[in-house]
């Protein structure tokens, strides 16, 4: 049966600058919720000095949890090939970093959709860095798991794999034990696309999940389209809500991961509009991995 982790979305910003939220804060926090694990994020200020590390994974453990999949950001599509290395650096640092907060997967991307780079360029990149990292994660007992992501909180531009083609092409080039999807279905709505085409076309893939349920607040995808990219972050109508409650159809995803045999880790990714929202969605998950699983 899938075990139940969270990812702190609502509270990202404050995690990532110095000296306003603490990660054992969030530890603390997350207790209300009575889950299995918690997501982290790479770029949280308390994990920059890794002598954090071995305290912070006792705290998440002390609590009834585990730290099961790190959130990391890289970006390979940067044209210069230094600058590009510089991110596998990171990425191979991020492995590391999992490995010492007990992970077992850390999250790789593509990275930003940039207008001066084709797409067989951009894939190229993408496929050269992912596999400069696999041999790490291989020693380290880590999957590197990547995700239909839609646009880091910090970046400019969107995910340059954000397309169902892009990305199926770009999960079929690698193959690798130690490579799977964590699939997003509110990414794909992001996209424009139907979040259950493309987990049928990866659904043998996906060893995690993030758990979420988009709306749009107003306007439209056109919309989204036309306003994503250029500035940081996620377009401000383009809404998080509570799991269940938005666009995705929980019990058709859940159908089809279980006649697959998925049995990973599902990540709630939730909580912008406060703690209320994310203990519902937690709620709503267990109760329908429940339905599903047995």
């Amino acid at each position: 049966m899938p075990q139940l982790a969270a990812f702190p979305k609502g509270f990202i910003r404050e995690l990532v600058a110095p000296n306003q939220m603490s990660i054992y804060e969030w530890i603390e926090i997350s207790k209300v919720l009575e889950l299995d694990g918690l997501e982290f994020y790479s770029n949280f200020a308390d994990l920059k000095d890794r002598k954090n590390w071995t305290a912070i994974r006792k705290a998440v453990e002390d609590a009834g949890m585990v730290i099961p999949m790190m959130c990391c950001s890289p970006d390979f599509t940067i044209p210069e090939k230094e600058l590009r290395q510089a991110e596998v650096d990171k990425e191979i640092g991020w492995i590391e970093m999992s490995a010492e907060l007990g992970a077992k997967y850390c999250r790789v991307l593509s990275g930003q959709r940039r207008k001066n780079i084709t797409r067989a360029q951009g894939m190229d990149y993408v496929v050269d860095s992912i596999e400069q990292c696999l041999p790490v994660a291989e020693s380290f007992g880590i999957t590197l798991i990547i995700e239909n992501h839609y646009k880091d909180d910090f970046w400019t531009e969107p995910e340059f794999a954000q397309m169902q083609d892009v990305f199926v092409e770009l999960v079929n080039r690698i193959d690798s034990p130690w490579f799977g999807v964590n699939y997003d279905p509110s990414n794909a709505i992001a996209a424009g696309e139907e979040p259950l085409d493309l987990l049928e076309a990866v659904k043998h893939r996906v060893v995690t999940m993030h758990a979420s349920d988009r709306y749009l607040a107003n306007g439209t995808i056109e919309d989204l389209r036309k306003a994503e990219g250029g500035s940081a972050g996620y377009v401000s109508f383009f809404k998080h809500g509570v799991i269940g409650k938005g666009l995705n159809d929980y019990d058709a995803i859940f159908s089809t991961l279980k006649a697959v045999g998925f049995d990973g880790w599902i990540s709630i990714e939730d909580g912008v509009d406060g703690m209320d929202q994310m203990v519902e969605s937690a709620k709503f998950l267990k109760e329908k991995i429940k339905a599903h699983w047995g």
